[in-house]
């Protein structure tokens, strides 16, 4: 997959919405992405859509990538963000194992009541901290240390999520990979749509 200059319209549009625990580095991941550039500053979100062209197997896809809150205070506004996605990442940061615990304990069963069936990837972010001194530090004044690849992967199975993938913004290590993944199962999940569509009409 690889980035496009808009010429046009797309061949295809695709939907993702990313949730998660506030700060834990959503809308870096969407930004980095989408502009190339770092953003050195935390502003809390309360919804912002980014657009990228992607060309994926031959075509020019348009993602709509939709940044959602995290902080409960936006509980009832962040459902109007779900209808018509096509791909849901559910992110958390590997420094925070709070942000990890609540993937399972909040984001997983919002998503599966708002969003049914629609696909998830877990995606874990700030990977650059994992082997950080301070952060290790912070974290051993409570017993913890960062989250894992193997304790992703783990939650990645127990809310059926259809892939876990890891990345750090700041560094782009990962980044474009987890996009890659999320056109495609948007784009194969659009397909098994319109077949399961074709078998009901038949």
């Amino acid at each position: 997959m690889s980035r496009v200059v808009r010429r046009g319209p797309p061949d295809s549009r695709k939907k993702l919405v990313i949730v998660g625990d506030g700060s834990c580095g959503k809308t870096c991941l969407l930004i980095v992405f989408s502009t190339n550039v770092f953003p050195e500053k935390y502003i809390p979100t309360v919804f912002e859509n980014y657009i990228a062209d992607v060309e994926f197997d031959g075509k020019r896809i348009e993602l709509a990538l939709w940044d959602t809150a995290g902080q409960e205070d936006y509980d009832r506004l962040r459902p109007l963000s779900y209808p018509e996605t096509d791909v849901i990442l559910i992110a958390f940061s590997v420094d925070s194992p709070l942000s990890l615990k609540n993937v399972k304990d909040r984001w997983y069963p919002e998503v599966s009541h708002f969003c049914g069936e629609i696909p998830t990837i877990l995606v874990g972010l700030k990977t650059d901290l994992r082997y950080d001194p301070e952060v290790l530090g912070d974290l051993a004044m409570f017993g913890q240390r960062p989250v894992t690849f193997e304790q992703g992967e783990a939650m990645a199975r127990q809310i059926n999520a259809k892939k876990y993938m890891e990345c750090s913004s700041k560094t782009r290590q990962g980044v474009d990979d987890i996009f890659e993944a999320a056109t495609k199962l948007a784009m194969s999940n659009s397909l098994h749509r319109l077949r399961k569509k074709m078998c009901i009409i038949l």
